[in-house]
C-alpha cells in the first residue's frame, strides 16, 4: 500500500505550493536548495494528510500553524493527525506563523540542531534513544 504522496492528493499539494502562507514563504527561503544540508519537500503527502514540510532522509515533519489551530475542534483533528504521522516513524517539530515570521533566524537555529540529532540518531542507533522534542 502505497503511504506517501497518493495520486488522490496530487491536485491538493500542487495548489498549497501554488497558495504558501506568508510563514511558509519566509521558511522555504530558508529551507530550499538544502541549505540547512538536507533536502526539504514542500506540501509533502503522508496517509491522507499533507505535511508543509517534509525531509525524507531524516523523517522529519516540520509544520507551521496559524491562528486556526487555536480552535479546539482544529486543535483535536491536529492531535489525531500528528499521532497517524508519529506512527509512521515521522518525528515533528510545530511552529506558530507569528513565530517564523517575527524571529525566522531562531526557527532556523533549532531546525539546525533538529537535523542534526536526527541524523546522528540515525548514523549511530542507540537501544534507548533520548527523545529529541519536547511535547
Amino acid at each position: 500500500m502505497q503511504l506517501f504522496n497518493l495520486k488522490l492528493h496530487k491536485e491538493k499539494r500542487r495548489l498549497l505550493r501554488n497558495k504558501m502562507t506568508p510563514a511558509e514563504v519566509a521558511i522555504w527561503v530558508e529551507l530550499k536548495n538544502e541549505k540547512l544540508g538536507y533536502k526539504f519537500r514542500r506540501q509533502y503527502g503522508v496517509g491522507h494528510y499533507i505535511i508543509d514540510f517534509y525531509c525524507p532522509k531524516l523523517k522529519f515533519a516540520l509544520e507551521l500553524d496559524g491562528d486556526v489551530h487555536t480552535l479546539e475542534h482544529v486543535h483535536i483533528k491536529d492531535l489525531i493527525r500528528e499521532k497517524f504521522i508519529k506512527d509512521c516513524g515521522i518525528t515533528i517539530k510545530r511552529y506558530w506563523n507569528h513565530q517564523v515570521l517575527e524571529d525566522v533566524d531562531s526557527v532556523l537555529e533549532e531546525l539546525v540542531y533538529i537535523c542534526k540529532k536526527l541524523d546522528n540518531r540515525k548514523i549511530s542507533p542507540r537501544t534507548s534513544p533520548e527523545p529529541l522534542l519536547g511535547k
